[in-house]
């Protein structure tokens, strides 16, 4: 038997933000053992805690189809069940060993705040991307935060909310460009951020409250010079579309860009494990 929650990110209010499954105790579990688990579990990630040599715990992360250097909801999921089990001692720094390197955590309140990966943005041919997406977008770039999304810029939120894209096709895009998915987000009248995020390439047709698809926007914004549309502290809304109401803090500081929020357990108990 191993300690699980399940952990709902981006929000205070169960059922309204993004889940996570994290297994707290998976010291001993092999490669397929957690893959197996994470398919069964079949949320778009799922968790797995492990003691670290050089960081406060080491966390492998899992799509039903396979593993992830980094995530943001899942760490910052995994980081609120690691404290509240007592994997951890409770402080207000933490670090992360992950496949991406070691990751900086912040608890600030009730929110925990994760400074993302260096971002590398690029350059795409985003012609066979745009025909998927049924809806007219500008200024797509490649942006690398560990998870690798595409991000364009939509007209309107009311334009954004009626984005259905051509899931089978946005897949075959997607692998053939070698990244997650695509995140489009939009500006209202009050220049409050609204996001979306598919990555049907990873059994993921849309991800309610997208960690490193948020990371993603504030690298193109502040890559594109357009950060002062939004200030560098602010927040996006995601997952309305799905009956959710994510909400994503984003700090862009001058050594990385920050992504935080609430999180709060909807299931604590254990997993059954065949040995």
């Amino acid at each position: 038997m191993r300690r699980f929650k399940q952990v709902d990110v981006f929000t205070a209010t169960p059922f309204r933000g993004n889940p996570v499954a994290v297994v707290i105790d998976a010291e001993g579990l092999d490669d397929a053992t957690m893959q197996r688990i994470a398919c069964w579990t079949n949320l778009s990630e799922t968790t797995f805690l492990l003691p670290s040599a050089i960081a406060d715990y080491r966390l492998r992360i899992f799509t039903p189809l396979q593993e992830l250097p980094f995530a943001g909801h899942p760490t910052l999921g995994s980081a609120h069940a690691a404290l509240e089990a007592g994997f951890v001692t409770k402080k207000k720094q933490l670090k992360q060993e992950c496949l991406a390197g070691v990751m900086e955590l912040t608890v600030d309140g009730d929110e925990i705040f994760v400074r993302g990966p260096q971002a590398k943005v690029a350059e795409i041919d985003s012609a066979q991307l745009a025909r998927t997406l049924g809806v007219a977008a500008k200024g797509f770039l490649r942006v690398d935060v560990g998870a690798v999304w595409v991000i364009a810029e939509v007209a309107s939120p009311d334009a954004l909310a009626t984005v259905k894209p051509d899931m089978s096709a946005l897949a075959s895009a997607s692998n053939e460009l070698d990244i997650a998915g695509v995140t489009l987000f939009a500006a209202s009248a009050k220049s409050e951020m609204h996001v979306r995020s598919f990555a049907p390439a990873h059994a993921i047709p849309e991800d309610p409250v997208c960690g490193t698809g948020n990371l993603s926007v504030a690298a193109y914004l502040r890559h594109t010079g357009q950060l002062q549309r939004f200030g560098d502290r602010y927040a996006a809304r995601q997952g309305m579309q799905l009956g959710r109401d994510g909400r994503v803090s984003v700090r862009v500081d001058p050594d990385g860009v920050r992504i935080g929020g609430p999180s709060v357990t909807c299931i604590d108990g254990t997993l059954a494990i065949e040995k």
